[in-house]
């Protein structure tokens, strides 16, 4: 299929939880400098409106049969997200681009499973197996705070997890933790409280984005967090603001399995 020339791109408008982004088709338009688009497009009053921008592409590599490339609102490039991935499935699947349930995506933090669950040709939710955590037991302090004692956990992409009964702090402290010094490649910084029955209430600061409506692999990280520190089990209900993720932390393969849904908003068509 060959490229477009063109100056204008069609593109979807999908979220996961709340968690937005813009998909564009790459095996159909080249986009040039797609930081310089991330931010104009995932201006909310000028632009589309998102929390960044997602490339999807065909794998040139046999191990995976497509390609993801996330771009934060602020123009930087992010690791993996895990509501962009469950929604990249879906998109896939029902633009016909390929008839498997079982869909492997390439990402820069590696390749990850994506699961779906199918009835009448749409995609429900999608499970994606995010790989094991990498953890560190990083504490610090952060000058005219209080003191923060949080979990480092790593999904392919930094996290800082702190357990506080007022997740709301998130829109005070998450700024300041992003860029301390102890994270020379920012961080993304999970406040959370633990509730009854497995559920626990989370707000995410996300690196390049700032407090979004939800978080896949900040979703893990707190679920990890949590197993880690004896507040949860290894199977997780993540409660964010824009909905609930299940996470669960495999003992068999240590592996982390993120499972929410996936639903298309609106398509368009914008200027480059």
């Amino acid at each position: 299929m060959s490229l477009r020339m063109t100056k204008t791109v069609k593109f979807t408008k999908m979220h996961g939880a709340g968690n937005d982004y813009i998909y564009v088709d790459t095996m159909l338009y080249d986009l040039k400098h797609p930081e310089v688009l991330a931010r104009r497009w995932s201006a909310p009053h000028t632009g589309i409106g998102s929390d960044g921008l997602v490339l999807i592409g065909r794998s040139a590599t046999p191990e995976a049969d497509f390609t993801m490339r996330i771009f934060n609102a602020d123009g930087s490039e992010a690791m993996m997200c895990g509501n962009a991935s469950r929604c990249v499935g879906k998109y896939v699947y029902e633009r016909g681009l390929t008839d498997k349930t079982e869909v492997r995506l390439l990402t820069l933090s590696g390749v990850k499973i994506l699961r779906l669950e199918v009835a009448g040709g749409v995609v429900g939710r999608v499970t994606v197996d995010m790989l094991a955590p990498r953890l560190s037991d990083a504490r610090f302090y952060v000058p005219g705070l209080d003191i923060r004692q949080g979990v480092f956990v790593s999904m392919g992409n930094p996290h800082y997890v702190i357990f506080t009964d007022d997740v709301e702090e998130a829109g005070l402290e998450g700024p300041l933790l992003e860029r301390h010094a102890a994270f020379p490649e920012r961080c993304n910084i999970e406040f959370a409280r633990v509730l009854p029955e497995g559920r626990i209430r989370t707000r995410v600061w996300e690196r390049g984005s700032g407090i979004t409506q939800a978080c896949g692999t900040g979703a893990c990280a707190t679920a990890v967090a949590a197993c880690l520190t004896g507040r949860a089990g290894r199977s997780s209900d993540i409660i964010m603001d824009g909905g609930t993720l299940h996470v669960e932390w495999r003992q068999a393969d240590e592996h982390v399995y993120l499972t929410g849904p996936a639903e298309f908003v609106f398509e368009g068509e914008i200027w480059v």
